[in-house]
């Protein structure tokens, strides 16, 4: 029981940040912005949060620090795209390799240090429970803050006017605009939240996950955010659903490594992206499921004339 409840805790960890990075793209592409940078968002909330928590001390820093990092990529992003009117699809590409980048370069200081234990969640009482104490009351903060995050991004989108504005920018920006709404302004704030959410789950891999900087630990995350996003219809419970698939791809490949079974390791690594690539095949051959959830102007510049 104990390894099943190991295994379980196993697949939460790597879903989290998957997590973060899928609800915080979702956004973004519901205001009709195709972001390709949340991998380089990732890697530099990794290395910022954990620059910060060394520095400081903090893990709670290095989380704010994280936030801001990803934050401030997204606004690089905005400024280039919806400013200066750039191609989203190659200006993510650039801030994705910029991000590996500058990672790489800032990281080299850190290699071989620690971050420390991420403190968790202790209830008097529950926590002591056998099965669900460990499994349910004894989790880092971070994993009760991606569902609190997945149901306030699902509040917000159906239940409150601006999510209403927002999701309505992104089907028609300029009957957006020529009813009043601020179309590059929520745009603006929508790749600021995605950015910030990446830069979570950056700082999640670094700080939780595996508190060691490594480079290029990301991993291609990134990418599988973003195929979390259109496999989850932009519904943010899916979303979340679909992290967890993934982690537990993830998980079951490193156990089946920890196992000995006579399969390449390099074969087992694959087997989340492969399935990554999988469920897009699956998506793009449902092209009227695809057509009817994404947001009709996804991907398309918006320009006021005045």
């Amino acid at each position: 029981m104990d390894l099943v409840v190991d295994i379980l805790i196993g697949v939460i960890v790597a879903a989290t940040p998957l997590v973060f990075a899928a609800v915080g793209e979702l956004i973004v592409e519901k205001a009709g912005v195709l972001n390709l940078g949340v991998e380089g968002m990732m890697i530099i909330g990794a290395i910022a949060g954990f620059a910060a928590t060394i520095a400081t001390g903090s893990h709670v820093l290095g989380v704010l620090a994280a936030l801001f990092a990803g934050a401030t990529m997204a606004l690089l992003f905005a400024v280039l795209t919806q400013s200066l009117l750039s191609n989203q699809v190659a200006t993510g590409l650039a801030l994705t390799l910029f991000g590996l980048g500058l990672s790489a370069l800032w990281g080299q200081g850190y290699a071989g240090k620690s971050a420390g234990v991420f403190p968790k969640l202790h209830v008097p009482g529950l926590s002591e429970l056998p099965v669900l104490g460990k499994l349910v009351f004894s989790l880092d903060p971070l994993i009760y803050l991606s569902f609190a995050l997945t149901a306030a991004v699902a509040w917000f989108l159906t239940r409150t006017r601006a999510g209403l504005v927002l999701r309505a920018i992104g089907e028609n920006h300029d009957a957006a605009h020529a009813i009043g709404y601020p179309v590059v302004g929520v745009r603006y704030l929508a790749l600021m939240f995605g950015g910030a959410c990446a830069g979570l789950g950056g700082a999640y891999l670094s700080l939780v996950q595996t508190p060691l900087w490594v480079e290029r630990m990301s991993a291609g995350r990134g990418w599988i955010a973003l195929a979390l996003v259109v496999f989850a219809a932009w519904r943010p419970w899916r979303a979340l659903v679909g992290a967890y698939l993934f982690g537990g791809i993830t998980i079951l490949q490193l156990h089946a490594q920890g196992l000995g079974l006579a399969i390449d390791a390099q074969l087992l690594s694959m087997l989340p992206y492969v399935a990554t690539i999988l469920v897009l095949v699956a998506i793009s051959r449902d092209t009227s499921t695809v057509r009817l959830n994404a947001p009709a102007c996804l991907g398309k510049s918006f320009y006021a004339a005045s």
